[in-house]
């Protein structure tokens, strides 16, 4: 038959009777009539040349014909719900496009990414990780969480979570380390922030710009702690995003003293306007953090 003729109203409305086996429930949950079914699914029988339902006292049977026609009826307007579902979903969909420096990207965020995805499933997150240095407009970067003091020209800051810096390594070299003066024989693996071993000395009760000569430097603190369980140095590094090495054993915090030359924050461009799944993703960083 052409699909141009096919009685849609007289479907739903025999999907409907079929269901409740009754004109007048199925009427009740069309909103409309118990007459206007009726004649709708005479319709339908007038259209198929077969009749549908035994017309009963109390009630309705099904025919043959129509035990045959239901399951079909019934799977097809559940794939076409269903669709609907999908399309109207997807037409409500928000991409949120997200720079993270490595070292939060992999201690805090992905571990708890599955959490956001289940709360807003309607935001698709594309995450890029970066050293630090990122370019919002450059990148087209909704917001980006980066590392420091809060000041970037041009930049919206929240600030997220402090990051004290402490000497971390693995368990053969913290086995001799004794003091904190005996870091000064060992080789420091440093980020590109060259301050920073200077201001934990002075932290740790030594004198800073101790020269030695032997460092590497890294772009990386995910390089570079990674350097420090392979053996190969003394870490400067936040003992928060690397929680599960220190858990394991892999890595050690031989001493307690730490420095704090900033934080993690969540920017965004001042002229950029926030949307909604901007909005909800700061909402819900805020609030893990705090939990």
């Amino acid at each position: 038959m052409a699909r141009s003729n096919l009685p849609l109203k007289a479907l739903r409305a025999f999907e409907a009777s079929a269901r409740h086996l009754s004109f007048t429930r199925a009427a009740d949950e069309l909103c409309v009539t118990q007459a206007a079914v009726s004649h709708q699914v005479k319709r339908l029988e007038d259209h198929l040349k077969v009749p549908l339902f035994k017309r009963l006292p109390r009630g309705l049977m099904l025919t043959q014909e129509g035990e045959r026609l239901l399951p079909i009826i019934k799977t097809s307007f559940d794939q076409i719900s269903h669709t609907l579902e999908r399309v109207a979903e997807s037409s409500h969909r928000e991409v949120l496009n997200v720079g993270v420096v490595g070292t939060f990207a992999v201690g805090w965020l992905l571990p708890r990414l599955d959490d956001f995805q289940r709360q807003f499933p309607y935001i698709d997150v594309r995450l890029s990780t970066h050293n630090n240095r990122a370019e919002l407009a450059a990148e087209g970067l909704d917001v980006a969480i980066r590392f420091g003091t809060g000041a970037w020209h041009g930049t919206a800051a929240q600030p997220l979570l402090p990051a004290s810096l402490s000497v971390m390594c693995a368990p053969t070299i913290a086995g001799r380390l004794k003091a904190p003066a005996d870091v000064l024989g060992e080789t420091w693996l440093r980020s590109y922030r060259a301050d920073e071993w200077d201001e934990w000395l002075l932290a740790a009760g030594l004198p800073s710009g101790y020269p030695t000569a032997r460092s590497i430097v890294f772009d990386s603190s995910i390089a570079m702690v990674e350097a420090a369980i392979q053996g190969m140095g003394l870490a400067l590094a936040p003992p928060r995003m690397f929680s599960r090495q220190l858990n394991s054993g892999a890595l050690v915090q031989p001493f307690d003293t730490a420095v704090s030359l900033g934080g993690y924050w969540l920017t965004r461009l001042q002229t950029r306007p926030e949307t909604h799944a901007m909005a909800a993703f700061r909402a819900w960083l805020l609030k893990a953090i705090n939990a």
